[in-house]
């Protein structure tokens, strides 16, 4: 089936992380008509998964929760989730684009009260947790998701567990019969937010990514050290579920170099920062944890270097100026990091219960068919339209434009809104 909605006069946006819905928010307080479409089921993005925000140390509650209720209340604003953009044509004031909605199988008279979820058996990776748990096949993404609509996962169709679900939904929520949808919109102005992904760590093959169960990604840690994650908040080994009391960070893991990213994704020395205050409050003042950060050069600036000193200043924290070589194991599962330390000018094999790779940052859309006129920068950032932004009508946003922290992306995401506002008033003025 397929619909047609929306006019030229409409703004729509990609990316229903932080900046999407920063962009689509600041447009439709405006006054302008807004369509925000995320391909997963639920808006908040990577910065959802996150445990702490630096440098304040406070859970995404505290801006989400905020976005979301804005977003609630304003009419101005339509949310199409688990929505792909399949092709855009067109030119600046009047493009042509075609959606694909996959079925959620559970429509809006879901009150997520979880009855589903606990009527079946079958179980699925959970990519909220990435892979390191697992999540029953009906579910609720996470804490925050929006909207709070359970999920039924396609391995149930037609499964005994998925007749089991429906039966036991009090609300004729779960509609196993839903099918794909096309829709077409008509629309003034593109903002690409389709955010970041963490660089493939298995990649780097010294580090053993994927090799050695206690050899990690800094998003993997963020997942652990949150009291709802896989672990319940507590620092164990994947290995053999010990708590993990000497971490090793390793620094541009896959970053600054030319066999992995040629970029700085300048927020993995903050992450790492932040990552070893998460130490700290898992094991107190009793020196029982220890982190160790490897690292080239420790890039913070403006405010972020107060976090930085405050670091430096504990006692638990060690810091080593080196480019790891390559990542060893031992019999007992501890990884053994292999280097030179510049500063000292010596050798080391060192031995860590856990290591953590702060994993760069690529943009999300390189696995993204856009569209022709997209211009984007030797890394596929996106840079906005070729014709360049007085002409063009598509913008990127947040960290689909360059490597950003969450304070940065909302801010490009802002300044995307306004540019598209401007798109819209023109092609307004120019149908008068």
């Amino acid at each position: 089936m397929t619909a047609s909605i929306a006019t030229n006069q409409t703004i729509l946006v990609v990316g229903g992380g932080i900046s999407g819905m920063t962009a689509a928010l600041e447009a439709a307080e405006c006054g302008k008509q807004v369509i925000l479409v995320e391909r997963s089921p639920t808006l908040g993005g990577r910065t959802a998964l996150l445990y702490r925000y630096f440098p304040k140390m406070c859970h995404p509650t505290c801006g989400l929760e905020i976005n979301l209720r804005r977003l609630k209340g304003n009419r101005h604003l339509r949310v199409l989730t688990m929505t792909e953009v399949t092709g855009v044509s067109g030119r600046r004031g009047d493009y042509t684009v075609q959606l694909k909605v996959s079925p959620r199988y559970v429509n809006g008279n879901c009150t997520a009260c979880g009855d589903c979820a606990a009527a079946v058996s079958t179980e699925i990776p959970n990519s909220f947790e990435y892979g390191m748990g697992k999540t029953k096949a009906a579910y609720l993404p996470h804490a925050m998701a929006y909207p709070q609509r359970y999920v039924i996962d396609p391995s149930l169709i037609g499964t005994a567990d998925g007749e089991k679900a429906k039966a036991a939904c009090k609300y004729s929520a779960i509609d196993l019969a839903m099918r794909e949808e096309n829709i077409e919109l008509k629309v003034g102005a593109v903002i690409w937010a389709t955010g970041w992904k963490p660089y493939d760590a298995a990649r780097i093959q010294p580090y053993g990514y994927g090799r050695f169960a206690n050899v990690i990604t800094s998003l993997e840690f963020e997942r652990l050290a949150d009291p709802h994650g896989p672990t319940g908040g507590k620092l164990l080994r994947p290995s053999d579920g010990k708590p993990a009391k000497n971490i090793a960070f390793i620094q541009c893991a896959g970053s600054r170099d030319e066999n992995h990213l040629r970029h700085c994704s300048r927020i993995c020395c903050m992450a790492s920062l932040k990552q070893t205050r998460y130490v700290r409050e898992a094991y107190g003042d009793d020196s029982a944890g220890k982190s160790t950060i490897y690292y080239i050069d420790i890039r913070v600036i403006d405010r972020l270097e107060d976090f930085y000193r405050m670091v430096q200043q504990d006692p638990t924290v060690s810091f080593v100026k080196s480019k790891v070589a390559k990542i060893t194991q031992n019999d007992a599962g501890n990884p053994i990091l292999h280097g030179v330390d510049t500063e000292g000018s010596h050798r080391y094999e060192a031995e860590h219960d856990l290591v953590v790779l702060a994993v760069g940052m690529e943009p999300e859309s390189n696995d993204i068919e856009l569209p022709a006129d997209i211009c984007v920068d030797s890394s596929g950032f996106i840079e906005g339209s070729r014709e360049g932004a007085e002409a063009g009508g598509q913008f990127g946003a947040g960290a689909a434009s360059s490597p950003l922290d969450v304070n940065r992306s909302v801010q490009s995401a802002t300044a995307a809104a306004l540019r598209a506002i401007q798109v819209i008033h023109k092609s307004a003025a120019v149908e008068v």
